[in-house]
């Protein structure tokens, strides 16, 4: 490895490890999620990409739609940097941007989770939608439902 003159006085320094930390992953590859089990093709199709301390909230870093599609509905989410995530789509029939909740704070509409992840008295765990990525584009496919 060729190391700019910079970079060598830093090594020879000692300080190239502290620095190490702020240097960028590798390349960032897309995601394509094959989103099926949508009813119709009403409102988009929305997918989240998140880190685990992202995870079922509404501010995970990487996201894209799609106009929805009835069965299966592909969204593509751009330059993702490697790292372990999980990914969750809802369905927004009615196209406002937001999972609708009723009162007791459980979505209305269809949610899914990267490897069909369950969800039983709470949204899933993290470990249980996780995969790795790389920095080749990647495939996911996971089914939206209703929650009873």
């Amino acid at each position: 490895m060729i190391l700019s003159r910079p970079a060598r006085l830093l090594a020879l320094a000692g300080l190239a490890g502290p620095l190490a930390a702020f240097a960028p992953p590798g390349p960032a590859a897309p995601i394509i999620v094959a989103v099926s089990n949508v009813p119709s093709a009403q409102g988009r199709v929305h997918v989240d990409i998140c880190p685990e301390a992202k995870f079922v909230t509404d501010d995970c870093p990487y996201m894209a739609e799609a106009p929805a599609v009835a069965g299966t509905t592909y969204v593509t989410v751009p330059a993702v940097p490697p790292g372990r995530y999980a990914a969750q789509a809802y369905h927004d029939k009615n196209g406002n941007g937001r999972t609708d909740r009723n009162f007791l704070g459980i979505p209305t509409e269809r949610v899914g989770f990267s490897n069909d992840a369950p969800v039983h008295f709470g949204p899933p765990h993290f470990a249980d939608a996780a995969f790795d990525h790389g920095t080749t584009p990647q495939r996911l496919a996971f089914r939206v439902r209703s929650l009873p």
